[in-house]
């Protein structure tokens, strides 16, 4: 298959998690023969922190102005077997109308922002990458949120089929290595600064780190105010690359997740990071949404305090033998059903779907 992405980024991963869920599903879709086209608005933020400006897997298109260069932009999906358009691709409402006026297709739409999304289209109706009038439109829409989400797309906002599509890993890159000396700690986190999250990203790491001041704790992330109060035992770095991920992840005793407001009210919405530090073998920490155990079995694969007294226990009371042990059975859950290759397949069956429906 011809297929035609146009999504936000997939040359840089700098303050976003869209970047490795685009670079995961196309390389696995590439090693299953299909070539791939991926379209990219070539913006200041990303031009300037680009860590993968040439992917070997994929075909990337740059432009600077849609209005400009529209014609020869679409005109790529022409003889496309399958269109992808994805949250957050700043121009993805002329995109969508222009490709439907076309008729080209079928068009799928990926929302990997689903929450997100759908509390501005309560709201206004619309955002800046989605119509409501557009939704009816495409031939599926894949979400990165599952359950109650689902049915309320199709049935209050006009989805023609709703298809819970999750974030993946790649297995062959993100596994357990070697400890890294500056990533040693006991607990980390990895994540850009987002103010609904901060709250409990205080709590659940800054506060245990002021209860156990002999205990070493990294937050990985950009963004984050100078005037931020961490504890003197908390690490700070600004970027990492996500091939140093499986080292971050390695390195650490427990490693935290966390939640954005609206991912966290709509539940069923597990992020690919989840996915990557669980491929690492790491035990992970996180706060407690609706549908996460679809995915994990609390208390097996997945710890799940509720205040900083809770996180400070499980540092200090649970022994390295069973940390292993969680972090072990997390690793084997996922890879068992979260992998590139899971996804791929996933994909592929839905645009077989959707092109039977389109004939």
């Amino acid at each position: 298959m011809k297929i035609v992405m146009y999504g936000l980024t997939i040359t840089s991963s700098w303050g976003n998690g869209q970047a490795t869920t685009y670079r995961s599903l196309a390389k696995a879709l590439a090693r299953k023969g299909h070539a791939i086209h991926f379209v990219e608005k070539d913006v200041e933020w990303y031009q300037n922190n680009r860590d993968l400006p040439e992917p070997e897997y994929c075909t990337v298109r740059l432009y600077e102005q849609w209005g400009r260069e529209a014609r020869e932009l679409v005109a790529l999906a022409a003889d496309a077997d399958v269109v992808l358009i994805g949250s957050y691709f700043p121009d993805a409402v002329a995109a969508t109308r222009a490709l439907v006026n076309a008729d080209y297709g079928p068009i799928v739409f990926y929302d990997l922002d689903t929450p997100i999304t759908m509390s501005q289209l309560r709201e206004q109706g619309r955002t800046a990458y989605l119509d409501l009038s557009l939704i009816p439109l495409y031939d599926a829409y894949l979400s990165c949120t599952g359950g109650p989400a689902l049915a309320e797309l199709e049935g209050e906002f006009g989805a023609s089929w709703a298809v819970p599509f999750y974030g993946s890993v790649e297995a062959d890159l993100y596994r357990p290595v070697a400890e890294c000396l500056e990533f040693q700690c006991d607990l980390s986190y990895l994540g850009a600064y987002a103010r609904d999250r901060q709250y409990k990203l205080m709590q659940l790491l800054n506060e245990p780190a002021r209860m156990l001041p002999d205990r070493r704790f990294i937050v990985a992330g950009p963004q984050y105010p100078g005037e931020t109060p961490w504890q003197r035992n908390v690490g700070r770095m600004i970027h990492l690359s996500p091939d140093e991920h499986p080292c971050f992840y390695s390195s650490s005793r427990f490693s935290l997740h966390l939640t954005r407001t609206d991912m966290f009210a709509a539940g069923y919405c597990p992020s690919a990071r989840l996915f990557e530090a669980s491929a690492c073998g790491a035990a992970i920490l996180s706060d407690h949404w609706l549908g996460i155990e679809e995915f994990f079995t609390p208390g097996e694969e997945i710890l799940l305090p509720r205040d900083a007294r809770e996180v400070s226990q499980i540092l200090t009371g649970i022994s390295e033998e069973e940390r292993i042990r969680i972090g072990a059975r997390a690793r084997e859950r996922i890879l068992s059903q979260h992998t590139s290759e899971h996804r791929a397949a996933q994909f592929e069956e839905i645009v077989a779907t959707c092109s039977m429906a389109k004939a």
